[in-house]
């Protein structure tokens, strides 16, 4: 028996939206799926303990909840900035943990169809395993960024790190 399909079925799966809040960082414009946000928020306005790393920029408590905050425009090497009206943090909720992430500011949520998504070529998997592709919306263009892998902490490997002489 063969499989049936309804007509237009594969037309329906082109269409279909995922939400992306885009967010500049850097002079670029990156999008991260929604479905990970679960708060906005401007930076002036979070209670914040500490100030000590470069990268992991302090630990505020949002809605009860005790975070780290990463300053997103250090990790991407754009240094320690300091922050104007429009630097937001997004809270996100991560498949292993609460974590915000500081940007220069948030966009707007656009909808992204399969078909407007580029997949990122000549890189390795290795090399940027988070990079789900860049996608044009009005005309912009998002870097598509999958947010658990970004912000997975990551060991060096043995193979890549270098080996020191005694």
């Amino acid at each position: 028996m063969q499989p049936t399909t309804t007509p237009g079925a594969a037309a329906i799966a082109d269409t279909l939206y995922a939400p992306y809040l885009s967010f500049r960082l850097g002079g670029l414009e990156y999008g991260l799926h929604y479905g990970s946000v679960q708060e906005l928020r401007p930076l002036k306005e979070l209670d914040r303990f500490s100030s000590q790393g470069e990268v992991l920029q302090s630990v505020a408590v949002s809605r009860g909840v005790i975070i780290p905050i990463v300053d997103m425009r250090a990790a991407f090497g754009g240094g320690h900035a300091a922050p104007d009206p429009s630097t937001d943090v997004i809270i996100l909720q991560l498949s292993t943990c609460v974590m915000g992430m500081v940007v220069d500011g948030v966009t707007d949520i656009v909808s992204l169809a399969p078909a407007d998504i580029t997949p990122v070529a000549g890189l390795g998997a290795a090399e940027a395993d988070y990079l789900l592709g860049v996608g044009v919306v009005d005309g912009r263009r998002l870097i598509l960024v999958d947010i658990d892998r970004l912000m997975a902490v990551r060991q060096p490997s043995a193979a890549s790190s270098p080996m020191q002489a005694a």
